[in-house]
């Protein structure tokens, strides 16, 4: 209850500061044609990326190439989609406003998300990979029968069902308040360019587009990190309005 009313209180100065601008300063807050030129930019690469491979490279036309990308990619652009594949809008969104409200106590969670990487690693990928295994379900089916393969599959997908316009909505909302395009356009043209790729280039396709959405997602807040601390009057400033 005490979240809510900070949550709502957070709300009401953000709504209350924004309508307070002068109408001639709003549009200062939208996107200008450099901004629009480097998101649709971006999207146009990653279907060319899905086409590459789909049409250009290595024809797609067994399970190992491409589920599994041939077996034959580097670390680092696997370990970038890994973390991508993980960073959603709530992470980028969500997090900063409640770490903002409600303290930096977060990070404690990374500490479980450490140990568990390492038992991920070093128990359960070596028996997948020696298994030539597609999925975890195809384990189970291998391990306990067909019905629970079916039965966890079921499970995770009604899960993503649920989760999955949540985690689209809120990045949608992000660009509808920073463009003005009403939120049930955008949706379908980023979902739309997403499928395309993925479908048409499969694991390929999809690390090298999470290589550079994120590394442009990097660069990005990295630059807004520097203005801020500049903004601040340095690091240290900063530091102490924090602890503050």
């Amino acid at each position: 209850q005490l979240k809510m009313v900070n949550y709502n209180k957070l709300s009401s100065l953000l709504e209350a500061a924004t309508t307070a601008l002068p109408s001639k300063e709003k549009p200062h807050l939208l996107f200008s044609w450099y901004d629009y030129g480097l998101f649709s930019t971006m999207l146009a690469i990653s279907g060319l990326i899905g086409i590459y491979f789909g049409c250009c490279g290595k024809k797609q036309n067994t399970t190992k190439e491409y589920l599994m990308g041939g077996k034959k990619m580097k670390v680092i652009p696997i370990a970038i989609s890994l973390v991508a594949s993980h960073t959603s809008g709530i992470t980028l969104l969500a997090l900063p406003a409640d770490v903002y409200v409600f303290g930096a106590t977060y990070w404690l969670g990374s500490i479980s998300m450490m140990i568990l990487s390492v038992i991920t690693v070093y128990v359960y990928l070596p028996v997948f990979y020696n298994l030539h295994l597609t999925s975890t379900y195809e384990y189970l089916g291998r391990r306990f029968d067909d019905k629970t393969r079916k039965c966890a599959s079921f499970l995770f997908a009604l899960a993503l069902f649920v989760y999955l316009p949540i985690v689209i909505y809120i990045p949608a909302l992000a660009f509808s308040a920073a463009t003005g395009v009403d939120v049930h356009v955008i949706t379908p043209i980023v979902c739309s360019v997403c499928i395309f790729y993925t479908t048409l280039g499969g694991l390929k396709a999809l690390v090298w587009s999470d290589t550079l959405q994120f590394s442009i997602t990097v660069g990005a807040m990295t630059t807004i990190f520097i203005l801020g601390v500049n903004a601040t009057g340095g690091f240290a400033n900063m530091w102490q309005k924090s602890v503050e």
